[in-house]
């Protein structure tokens, strides 16, 4: 129930997870590395749907932090199983099980899982970023991992792809605490930084109003055009590869910039309601990414 559940939740993003157009090996290499992130995710917010079946099934206590232990000890068990160590228990929670062979496949390495588990961690003690470095922390262990997965899915992983990869996914997630700004705040974490908030003259109080004052569009689009120039920089990725894994990426880089025009079209208020793209917008977005090469 709790892999399905967990899995349902991949239609809800702003970038496509595992597209039909992509060959069966590589779709099931997408879902369960999304499956792994959206889990740990999951377990450090607390939204598990069932976190007591998991603690058990896990062998741990139902709270957050030992949920993400018992997660990283499964983590441990599916490297050790998918490299036949001797004597290794097979991992118990299932979306684990499913990464064993994909590991396996593609010769993943432990690191980037290890960091979005550790992202989680940051969590549960950090909810105020000093600074645009200090988030741009936060993304390295939160969202560059995923597409560094990605990457060695794909058996492309280069440093200059993992440096245009990493702008991209640092983009991609600074879209989504614009987007989330007002449920943020009401889980009492706040990802625009400090010294931002103070430049712009918004206060943490502004942030519990029904709709963005004045001081605050002008922050979001600042952080906006922030991010529009991580998406830029990362871009070139798609033109260096080709086939289907471009149209993957192309459709990574359309997402962040149809969610940056959904902002824009709201004139930047993320307060009044999360600002999504519409399909079209995301489309032609993707078409253009594509044309570019970039």
């Amino acid at each position: 129930m709790e892999q399905s559940t967990v899995l349902d939740k991949a239609g809800a993003e702003n970038f496509p997870v595992a597209p039909f157009f992509m060959p069966g090996a590589m779709r099931e290499g997408l879902m369960a590395v999304y499956g792994f992130a959206r889990l740990v995710d999951d377990a450090g917010d607390g939204d598990l749907a069932d976190p007591e079946a998991t603690a058990r099934l896990l062998g741990c206590e139902p709270a957050r932090s030992a949920l993400l232990d018992g997660i990283e000890q499964d983590l441990d068990r599916a490297f050790e199983t998918a490299l036949g160590t001797a004597g290794a228990e097979p991992p118990r929670h299932p979306l684990l099980a499913s990464l064993c062979p994909v590991i396996r496949r593609h010769t993943l390495t432990p690191e980037p899982f290890r960091a979005l588990i550790q992202a989680n961690r940051v969590d549960q003690v950090t909810s105020r970023y000093a600074g645009f470095d200090e988030l741009m922390g936060y993304c390295e262990l939160s969202a560059n991992p995923v597409g560094r997965l990605v990457l060695q899915l794909a058996g492309l992983a280069t440093p200059e792809r993992i440096r245009q990869s990493d702008a991209i996914c640092s983009a991609l997630q600074v879209i989504e605490h614009l987007q989330d700004t007002a449920e943020d705040r009401a889980a009492g974490r706040i990802y625009l930084p400090a010294e931002d908030m103070a430049r712009f003259g918004v206060a943490e109080t502004d942030l519990d109003a029904a709709t963005a004052g004045p001081a605050l569009r002008a922050l979001i689009g600042f952080e906006a055009q922030r991010a529009k120039g991580l998406l830029e920089e990362g871009a070139p990725l798609v033109g260096s590869v080709r086939g289907r894994l471009r149209l993957l990426l192309a459709g990574f880089v359309a997402g962040g910039a149809a969610a940056l025009r959904a902002v824009a079209d709201a004139d930047n208020d993320v307060l009044a309601g999360t600002p999504k793209p519409r399909k079209s917008r995301l489309l032609r977005e993707a078409a253009v990414t594509l044309v570019r090469g970039r």
